[in-house]
């Protein structure tokens, strides 16, 4: 059968994403198979993909919805009528059975097959894909497969991926060059699920809530063939690399032992790091600490359900510092229970960071299957009918988010390092002539003070 992969992502702020899980669910495909990936961000232009589809014929298409918005109070934007059309161009080129996956659409599966009116679903982990085209070629039911569903049926969670994850990295795919040119960034995965419990994460939904690890020499193995293949940086795409002390140290092992030489960074959890942690990991080619930190409240920090506390914040960051690492720490105001109080806690301490990058995000997407949304439904910010597939934002009862956003202003007083919100086209374009004069990575790190 010939089969077409779409990625319908072409958010590029704050940079361009390379989609990971494609080469995943691209794997999953048996070699018998014609399989071709297309990628909105390279192709860009709707008529160029009806053209394309024309001339390949699939006989099905899979699509991946990576975003269903920027999660951007201050410029919010939905992504549901940009995949609209994107559906119009596919059907208007195919008659090929449609096939939805990915995490944005893991989140609103029956909403966004009747909003796309796809054929088939799959909730969790791409993988399963193989084993759909395995049920279509055989003239069964591939809602028989877990996490599959299609129209009529209901929807429902599958039990995790338990199976090897094996990813196929094709240096022939085109759309590897769209990143090699801008940025020079390709990622990969450690591990998948999460173990934290934070009241507004999607993680434990999407993947799980406790974490399967991937082999230290395989994820090694692939980030040399990422560098093989011209990526001048990596980043980790794990919901917080240090979730597992051990495994992210192995993994840095890892990397020396294969080779790996070009600089990489990751999202980490602000705990307290074992002795030497960051020293280990810096040996290994890490440059960028991204810190989770999201409140420098105690008060916030243990509402928002999070494995430390101030104290702990400033014990990694002086930690990474200590090893000469870029840091940079994000921010998300507006929670349960904040207040004047507790966001001037939060500021002051901010204050206390030297030597850094802040990003402030002031106000709290609210997603379904998450204890906000549990939260939101109690306070009557929502009810339980409530369509959250367009961008609604929890909201504090003790503070607006005006006046959050006017308090940020007013203490970032000009200083470049205090970063509010994603900045929107003026930062992606900043970035974009950047990339073209040679810069590569995530960049941030220009901004620090």
């Amino acid at each position: 059968m010939k089969i077409l992969l779409i990625s319908a992502n072409n958010l590029i702020v704050p940079y361009p994403v390379y989609p990971l899980g494609l080469d995943y669910v691209e794997n999953s495909i048996s070699d018998n198979h014609d399989t071709r990936i297309v990628d909105m961000n390279d192709l860009k232009e709707n008529f160029v993909l009806g053209e394309m589809i024309k001339e390949f014929a699939p006989e099905v298409i899979g699509l991946s919805l990576r975003n269903i918005d920027n999660t951007d109070i201050l410029q919010s934007r939905s992504f549901i009528d940009d995949y609209k059309e994107l559906m119009k161009i596919i059907r208007l080129n195919s008659a090929a059975p449609v096939v939805l996956g990915g995490s944005g659409f893991t989140l609103f599966p029956e909403e966004l097959l009747n909003e796309l009116q796809a054929d088939y679903g799959i909730i969790g982990e791409g993988e399963r894909f193989g084993l759909l085209l395995q049920a279509l070629l055989e003239g069964t039911d591939p809602a028989a497969v877990p996490g599959v569903f299609g129209r009529g049926s209901r929807a429902y969670i599958p039990v995790p991926w338990e199976n090897r994850f094996a990813r196929r990295f094709k240096v022939t795919n085109h759309h590897i060059n769209f990143y090699l040119k801008r940025g020079g960034m390709l990622n990969l995965q450690t591990h998948r699920g999460c173990s934290f419990k934070c009241i507004y994460c999607t993680y434990p939904h999407i993947e799980g809530s406790h974490l399967r690890l991937i082999p230290p020499a395989q994820v090694a193995h692939t980030a040399r063939a990422l560098q093989d293949a011209n990526a001048r940086y990596l980043f980790i795409t794990d919901s917080a690399f240090n979730c597992s002390f051990e495994h992210s140290l192995n993994v840095a092992k890892a990397f020396i032992k294969a080779g790996v030489s070009i600089p990489w960074g990751a999202f980490f959890a602000p705990i307290s790091p074992p002795a030497d942690y960051f020293k280990t990991l810096h040996d290994a080619g890490l440059t960028h600490v991204e810190f989770g930190t999201e409140s420098l409240s105690d008060e916030m920090l243990a509402v928002y359900r999070k494995p430390f506390m101030v104290d702990d914040v400033f014990a990694a960051h002086r930690s990474a510092l200590e090893e000469g690492l870029y840091v940079a720490h994000y921010l998300l105001l507006g929670g349960p229970g904040e207040s004047r109080g507790t966001l001037l806690a939060t500021l002051e301490n901010a204050n206390g960071l030297e030597k850094t990058v802040l990003f402030f995000f002031c106000g709290i997407r609210i997603y379904p299957h998450t204890e906000l949304y549990e939260i939101a439904i109690r306070e009557g910010q929502i009810s339980a009918h409530h369509n959250l597939l367009r961008p609604v934002f929890y909201r504090s009862p003790k503070i607006s988010t005006e006046e959050i956003v006017k308090q940020v202003e007013e203490y970032a007083n000009g200083r470049l390092n205090w970063i509010i919100g994603t900045t929107g086209d003026k930062m992606a374009k900043i970035m974009s002539r950047m990339y073209a004069r040679g810069y590569y990575g995530p960049l941030w790190e220009n901004l620090i003070q």
